[in-house]
Order: C-alpha cells, then sequence, then structure tokens
C-alpha cells in the first residue's frame, strides 16, 4: 500500500510538471507581447521644427512644408521657403481634406497629419534659402549669412550696399506688409533698373526724387529687419509676385491722380501694384 502511495504521488507530480509546461508558453507570450504595444501604438514624430508655419513665414519648414504638399498633390508651385498665398491655400486644402480646422496655420496637429502622410518624401529641390555650400565664408554669424546669401543670388552683380539700400527701401515702405508684398516692393526696384526710363542701379531708383515715400520721410535709414533683407534675396532669386509691375502704391494714402491712372496687376496686401 505504500508503494502504491508513493507511486501515486509520483504520478501526480508528473502530471502537474507536464501541465505547467503545456501551459507556460501560452503565459509567457502574453507577457512577451504586452511590451511591445507601446511601440505598434507610437506615431511617429514629425521632422518639422516645434514652431508653428503660417502665412509669412520663410525657412526650412516652410521648404519642408511645401515639398511635402507637393508630394500630396495639394501644392504646385515652386518649392521657394516662402509661405505664401498659393502655399495658404494648398495648406487650407490639405487640412480640409484631413478633417482638420481650415485655418492655414500649420501647427503641431497639421504637421503630424502632414509627415504621417508622407513618410516616403525625400528633398527632390535645393532649399533656397541655404547658402551654397561652395559659397560659405567660414563665419557662423547670422547677419553675415544672410548677407551672404543675398550675394549668392546676385546675378545682376549688384554691390553689397546696393543689397543693403534696397533691404532698408523695403522695410521703410513694407515693414507691416505680408512677406510676399515685401518681395514684391524689391521686385518692383530691380524691374526698374531694368527697365531703360529708371536709372540703372537700385540706390538710382530709391533715391530718384519723389520715388520712394521712405526717402521722402526718413525710414528709408532705418535698419531692415531679417524679414526684409530675406525678401530682396528672394526677388534676387527671381520671385516677383507683382508681375512684373514698375508701380505701386497704398489707395489709402496715395495723394498722386497720376498713379489712379496706371493699369493695375494685383493688390498684395495694402499696396496696389500696376505697370
Amino acid at each position: 500500500m505504500r508503494k502504491m502511495n508513493i507511486w501515486l504521488f509520483t504520478a501526480i507530480l508528473l502530471m502537474s510538471a507536464l501541465g505547467l509546461r503545456y501551459l507556460l508558453p501560452h503565459h509567457a507570450a502574453t507577457e512577451s507581447t504586452s511590451p511591445s504595444k507601446p511601440q505598434t501604438e507610437e506615431t511617429a514624430m514629425p521632422t518639422f521644427s516645434s514652431n508653428a508655419v503660417k502665412y509669412g513665414s520663410y525657412g526650412q519648414d516652410v521648404y519642408e512644408l511645401q515639398g511635402r504638399l507637393k508630394y500630396l498633390g495639394f501644392y504646385n508651385g515652386k518649392i521657394d521657403s516662402n509661405f505664401g498665398s498659393s502655399t495658404l491655400k494648398s495648406v487650407k486644402w490639405f487640412q480640409s481634406e484631413f478633417g482638420m480646422k481650415a485655418d492655414g496655420v500649420v501647427g503641431a496637429k497639421t504637421k503630424l497629419k502632414l509627415y504621417n502622410a508622407t513618410k516616403q518624401w525625400s528633398p527632390t529641390e535645393p532649399p533656397l534659402h541655404k547658402q551654397p555650400a561652395g559659397n560659405k565664408q567660414g563665419n557662423a554669424d547670422s547677419a553675415n549669412q544672410e548677407q551672404n546669401n543675398m550675394g549668392s543670388a546676385n546675378t545682376m552683380g549688384l554691390s553689397e550696399n546696393e543689397l543693403k539700400i534696397m533691404a532698408n527701401a523695403v522695410y521703410g515702405e513694407a515693414r507691416g506688409e505680408p512677406f510676399e508684398g515685401q518681395v514684391a516692393v524689391a521686385a518692383v526696384i530691380l524691374n526698374r533698373v531694368r527697365a531703360e526710363s529708371f536709372p540703372s542701379t537700385p540706390s538710382g531708383v530709391i533715391f530718384q526724387p519723389g520715388a520712394f515715400t521712405a526717402v521722402a520721410d526718413g525710414q528709408i535709414y532705418l535698419e531692415p529687419n531679417a524679414q526684409a533683407r530675406k525678401a530682396v534675396e528672394q526677388a534676387m532669386n527671381g520671385w516677383d509676385p507683382s508681375g512684373g509691375c514698375l508701380y505701386y502704391f497704398n489707395p489709402k494714402t496715395a495723394t498722386s491722380k497720376w498713379i489712379w491712372t496706371r493699369p493695375q496687376v494685383k493688390t498684395i496686401g495694402q499696396h496696389i501694384f500696376c505697370m
């Protein structure tokens, strides 16, 4: 009887061990999958900066924004790193299609949606807002780099002083205007330089008697900000939001009856641009 009890006890232990062996793999698998759950739910983070991007913005975030929108077919314009009216329309279109508030402001939610929809995107065009590698001066000072950027687009052979006075004029004439409007003012100056009926240099155009209000009231001598310098840079790169215009005016402050006789092309901000 004692031997029988021992054999019975041994059989119970053996069966228990076999049962545990059968159950353990399933239990282990359940535990091993739980740590991986956050990975399957993890949302990819955008490569944009943390700053909100909106109308008038300029730089790397806008370059990436335009590239990703173009990848999806929402943007057909030039990837120029400038958040102008065409980019604004594209952003609103994207936001509307993806169930977001179509306010045109590219915040964290819009960036994340855009990034997740364009994970296969990669830059295909050189960023105009960056200085070419072969043109680096070895000076990390931001102001100098901005001046170098303007010089890199200087196909007209303008001096640094000419570029600087253009930035002064843009700042004095249009610092309260959207970035597109500031570029348009710089473009008008360049259009006049190229026209036979105007002086052949920016300074000659700007200081032509009665040509610019900023000269008359002394605002031409205010120190331009980075945006005014970037506006000049983009005009030098060939962006002309004015469409080739030679004149512009603010209808709220204009005192000349003659300016109203010029063929009007478009309105940007507070300025009407005309031929």
